[in-house]
């Protein structure tokens, strides 16, 4: 590694509570030629202290004094490379426990270098023996929802070894999150913003079946799948309005202005069809704030994308008539049951094509 390059490229290893392998991950940085080691102790244990490097000519310790988690600890180091390295060209992060080589790390902070305004993520493959079940299940299950609901291929969507160019760094330290979801957040935000990106293949290394990892199933796991969570609440939450709405004008149309629902009349006609009309352009109203303010987090003018979005949802109205429609043909389908499965499955897919589209096109932010 030219020593030009290793100047310009800070390596960042966010820590918590590190054993013996933080300084053996740091000489083996040193040893590729790397000069600019930024450690940030994110609130570590006190007998854990001795773990980590003394500061020197190359090597910088930023510290919390309570953790705060990894995604605040690489904002942390983010910042302080964009406020102290004035002709960076970029950071690579990686883990202090071993889990990452030397080698790979160089590797990728090279790729970037070529790639232009590529983010690199550095991506272990999954199918070998000494992978752990339960990194490889949820890998396999993150990368197969990020592909369908993101149009997202990336064959590691968890790893910690990620190459940023220096123009990228801004940008990042917009993006929510302090813990492990931070991460996965800047998957949908490189996703909104148009952010390219390439692979490099890297070593698979688990060490002691990653027992060091300080990743909480459960708790970590809902707020790495946080967005699509909260697409799929703000769908029901707007079902439910839609549907107590409607019932509620009905009860006001026959209570205000007598109208007998009982009745097969063009007046009990009318009043149903307004009521639902009403019903969902609310309920639609309520999803497109939610969606804009809590999912996708938009900033984009609200006219915009307000009659983006109902564009979308009108389209995706009539796809949903006319597909069941064309499906049950297809199929010859017959019954209730049946028709109503069919507009289920229709519906599922719909789903998913609409979270793209709002993420792609209503809510699309411009990069820069």
């Amino acid at each position: 590694m030219e020593q030009s390059f290793a100047d310009r490229v800070t390596v960042v290893l966010p820590s918590l509570n590190p054993d013996e392998k933080l300084q053996k991950t740091v000489d083996a940085l040193l040893s590729v030629g790397f000069t600019d080691i930024v450690i940030v102790n994110d609130g570590s244990r006190e007998d854990c202290l001795k773990f980590f490097p003394p500061v020197g000519e190359h090597i910088t310790v930023l510290t919390h004094e309570v953790n705060r988690g990894k995604g605040a600890a690489l904002k942390t180091a983010f910042r302080y490379v964009l406020g102290n390295r004035p002709d960076s060209l970029g950071v690579v992060t990686a883990d202090g426990d071993g889990q990452h080589t030397a080698k790979d790390v160089r590797r990728c902070a090279e790729e970037m270098l070529r790639a232009g305004d590529r983010i690199v993520f550095g991506c272990r493959d999954f199918s070998l023996p000494q992978v752990p079940r339960r990194s490889r299940m949820g890998n396999r299950i993150t990368s197969a929802v990020f592909r369908i609901f993101c149009g997202l291929k990336l064959s590691d969507t968890q790893t910690g070894l990620r190459a940023f160019p220096i123009k990228q760094l801004p940008l990042m330290l917009t993006i929510p999150g302090d813990r492990f979801e931070y991460e996965t957040n800047m998957l949908h935000e490189m996703k909104a913003h148009g952010i390219p990106y390439c692979e490099v293949k890297i070593d698979t290394v688990y060490i002691e079946e990653n027992r060091t990892s300080h990743f909480r199933p459960f708790r970590d796991s809902m707020r790495v799948y946080s967005r699509f969570l909260l697409f799929i609440l703000t769908s029901l939450s707007s079902f439910l309005v839609d549907v107590l709405l409607f019932g509620l004008l009905l009860m006001l149309a026959e209570k205000a202005f007598s109208v007998d629902f009982g009745i097969d009349n063009a007046r009990a006609a009318a009043a149903t069809a307004l009521c639902k009309a009403c019903a969902r352009i609310i309920s639609a109203l309520f999803n497109y704030t939610l969606n804009r303010k809590k999912v996708f987090a938009s900033a984009a003018a609200v006219g915009r994308t307000m009659l983006r979005y109902f564009v979308l949802a009108g389209c995706i109205m009539l796809l949903s008539a006319g597909a069941t429609a064309l499906a049950k043909l297809l199929f010859h389908v017959g019954g209730t049951f049946f028709i109503t499965l069919l507009g289920v499955v229709v519906d599922l897919a719909l789903f998913i094509i609409s979270f793209r589209l709002q993420q792609n096109w209503v809510f699309k932010k411009n990069n820069g």
